[in-house]
Parts: structure tokens; sequence; C-alpha cells
């Protein structure tokens, strides 16, 4: 036997989030993720995505394999959690494609695989806002060539979502999405904004200029109300896209969402 002392097992990074789920939350990102990163992930030689900091209950990684199997019939998806007892409880759920591990935001995988996509969904809320550029490097950090990481806050039942989507190279795009029947004005999205931008909603801040201009355009698509909200969305989307650089178009549109370039959005300073 080895004079030597084994390594203590290293602590995961991060810290355990309240654990809140819900199934069907994460409904909205998920859909954008098969749609805008479908074509990626088919052609990725290691189509594995990370579902990081799950929660109490693994419905979101179920639901996520789902999804991507709509785009990539041999996705795997393995839902990481620091609590050790979130994970042992998960376990049940195991199967084929799907998988459970503990850890954090050194983001562990089996082997030398680096993950397809990492999506991170309430996990940032509970740190500052200066510790996010850092956990945004390590994660693109993890990140196969050609991967894709997703990060943002959803409410409870995931009416009202927005995520930031960053490559290797960093962030790449900003994506409010909301249950448009729910909604009174865009800019009730601002208390859903991930921790990079929700302190920014403030005066002299790109995020709050474009709430406002959102909030003005939807006010002059009243009149498409009588329609329904969709109509008013698409109408006030297509406002907005005279002054901000929508990267999408009408067909995300109708889902009731609207993608814009990360530059446009990002922090000043």
């Amino acid at each position: 036997m080895s004079s030597r002392t084994a390594a203590p097992p290293r602590r995961p990074i991060g810290s355990a989030t309240r654990g809140t789920t819900n199934p069907n939350r994460l409904r909205r990102m998920d859909r954008w993720i098969a749609a805008a990163y479908g074509p990626e992930l088919r052609r990725s030689a290691d189509p594995v995505a990370v579902d990081l900091g799950y929660g109490a209950a693994p419905w979101t990684a179920v639901e996520l394999l789902g999804r991507l199997r709509t785009v990539r019939p041999d996705a795997e998806v393995v839902g990481v959690e620091i609590d050790p007892e979130r994970v042992a409880a998960a376990q049940p759920y195991a199967r084929d494609g799907l998988a459970f591990a503990h850890g954090g935001f050194e983001v562990p995988l089996a082997g030398a695989r680096r993950p397809a996509l990492i999506r991170a969904a309430n996990v940032l809320r509970q740190y500052g806002e200066d510790e996010v550029a850092e956990v945004w490097a390590r994660l693109c950090g993890r990140l196969a060539p050609g991967g894709l990481l997703v990060e943002g806050t959803c409410d409870e039942i995931g009416r009202r979502h927005v995520w930031v989507a960053l490559g290797p190279e960093g962030p790449r795009t900003v994506t409010f999405a909301a249950r448009l029947g729910s909604l009174g004005t865009p800019s009730d999205l601002a208390e859903r904004l991930p921790k990079a931008l929700i302190h920014r909603n403030v005066p002299g801040e790109p995020v709050h200029a474009f709430l406002r201009d959102f909030n003005r355009a939807w006010a002059a698509a009243a009149p498409y109300a009588a329609l329904s909200a969709r109509q008013r969305w698409i109408r006030a989307v297509a406002t907005v896209r005279s002054e901000w650089p929508v990267v999408d178009g009408p067909q995300r549109w109708r889902q009731g969402e609207v993608t814009l370039a990360w530059e446009a959005l990002a922090p000043r300073g």
C-alpha cells in the first residue's frame, strides 16, 4: 500500500440554491434552445447537455432531455447539483441518456467530455453582480467548441423569463420571453432580468432604455390588442427593431419572444 495519504475529494464550486422547481417551468427557455441551437446541436460530435442546479426535483432535466431529442435523438442530459441529497433523490429518474451528478460550476462530466450545452436557470440569482463574469467565464471554459451556455431567470411557473446566451467567447444575446396573456407591459419582465442586468435597470443604463422604448411601442400598439396579445407584441417588437438590434424575426416573436444582441444591453462600465 502506498504511504501517501489519499487526497480529499474536491469540494464543488458554488453554493446550493433554494431548490425551487416546477414541471414545465423552463419550457420557454427549452423551446428557444431547441429552435436557436438545434442546428449546432445536430452537428455536435458529443451531444451532451448539462442542467446545472436543477433543484430539489429533477423535472427540468427530464424535460430538457425530451425537448433536445426532438432535434437530436441521441442527445444526453446530465443534471448537476451541488446538494448531494438532491442528487440521491434524482437517481430513480436516471435512464438511458439521463444521469445525475454531484457538482457545481466545475461541471463534472465523466472522462474528458465537454458539454455542447450548459443550461443554468435561476442559479446566479443569489450571487453578487460582481461574481457573474467569473462564473460565466468558468462555465464557458467548460463548453465544447461551438457550445452554448444559457443563463437566466424566470418566475415560479415560467410565465416570464429573461436569459443570456453565451459561447466560448462570451455573451452573445439576451432573450425576453413571456406568456403574453399575463403581460401588463414589457417592463414587467424587469424583475426576471438575469443577475448581470437586474441591478442595471436604472436611468442611464441600456437595459433601462430598452424597456422604456419597448413600453412606449407596446402602448402605441394597443389597437392590436383587439386582435390578440400576440399581435400587439409582434407590432411592438417590429417598432423597437428600428432602434434596437433585434436579431430574431416574426417566427420567434409569435412565441412571445424577442432576442437582442448582448452588446446593446451590456452594462456600462
